[in-house]
């Protein structure tokens, strides 16, 4: 009996580990797009360009200067691309407002876009999933550029350069297996736990990976401040997590969601660091490679810039913002 009982809990966990690398993976997902600010940067940008060109092409018949016939087209196309002008003293105060407005905005729109669309993305952080590495209201810098470069709004990769590691803190678009409309282009951030490939077992609250052990450190018993007060009394605890050791919380009295599985092919497993409210990949499945925007390396300041703006307590929204907190993340 005990060995049939056994057998029959083998196979169950076989199905759940191929029954779960079959629905979660990218071919279910939803499609990477979204209306972010990086869209609408490159859609301003794109307009902007179209509107300069049509006047240039339709509607200016100033005759150009001496100085812009001697250059050469190569030379002219490419100060064009960044400045829609011709030539630094080239003025629009003579063409109707959208068109002054296009190419006035244009440049400083473009280095925006190249910043935050190839080099550096800045991130808030909406909520607890990831205390006590960041409080809610955090604001960070994510490197778009550690794991390769890609094609802004589309994220498809161009030049491969690295790949994320065990222990990597990640922003990723939500891939949305479950196609809930609200969370439909939402970017995540929880932390890289295995690769593509590992077996991976996180049972009451113990890792372990491809059969090896993951060792912790108790520090102590946790206390929140602000939006993460409830989360006082949780065990503070360290994960040793290869060469990215890190904290997390553990609730007192109970483990968190128990899994077991293999990461399949071209995705990572995440977890958050508050294990026992974070929605991740024990939850709704594994995270395509093609969906990672970056990795998280820099806590720059933290405060409650929406509650200072719109929120009924705006003095004491106020008040949270510091820069105490600034640092690198483990």
């Amino acid at each position: 009996m005990i060995i049939r009982n056994y057998a029959r809990v083998s196979l169950y966990n076989n199905f759940f580990i191929f029954f779960s690398t079959f629905i979660m993976t990218v071919e279910n997902a939803t499609g990477f797009f979204a209306w972010d600010v990086t869209t609408f940067l490159a859609l301003f940008l794109l307009v902007s360009f179209v509107i300069v060109c049509i006047d240039q092409l339709f509607f200016n018949t100033e005759q150009k200067s001496e100085t812009t016939q001697q250059k050469s087209k190569i030379a002219k196309f490419i100060y064009f691309l960044f400045f829609l002008k011709f030539e630094k003293s080239e003025k629009y105060a003579h063409r109707p407002k959208i068109v002054q407005w296009s190419a006035e905005f244009f440049p400083v729109l473009l280095l925006v876009f190249v910043l935050r669309g190839f080099l550096l993305e800045p991130f808030r952080i909406p909520s607890n999933s990831m205390m006590p590495t960041f409080l809610t209201y955090d604001f960070l810098l994510v490197d778009k550029i550690s794991y390769g470069i890609r094609l802004p709004v589309s994220n498809k990769k161009l030049i491969a350069i690295g790949s994320p590691k065990r222990g990597d803190v990640a922003v990723f678009r939500y891939p949305n297996y479950e196609k809930n409309l609200n969370y439909k282009g939402a970017d995540f951030i929880k932390r890289i736990i295995a690769l593509p490939g590992d077996r991976v077992e996180y049972i009451n609250d113990r890792l372990q990976i491809n059969g090896k052990q993951v060792e912790y450190q108790k520090i102590g018993i946790y206390q929140g401040i602000e939006q993460g007060i409830e989360m006082s009394g949780y065990k503070h605890t360290r994960e040793l997590l290869e060469d990215n050791p890190h904290d997390i919380l553990l609730h007192p009295r109970q483990a968190s969601k128990s899994v077991k599985l293999v990461v399949p092919k071209g995705h990572y497993f995440v977890m958050g660091d508050n294990r026992a409210h974070s929605s991740d990949s024990r939850f709704w499945g594994f995270v395509p490679a093609e969906y990672i925007v970056g990795r998280a390396f820099y806590i720059w300041a933290h405060g409650d810039i929406g509650g200072a703006i719109f929120g009924p307590n705006r003095w004491q929204s106020l008040k949270t913002f510091t820069f105490s907190r600034n640092g690198l993340i483990d």
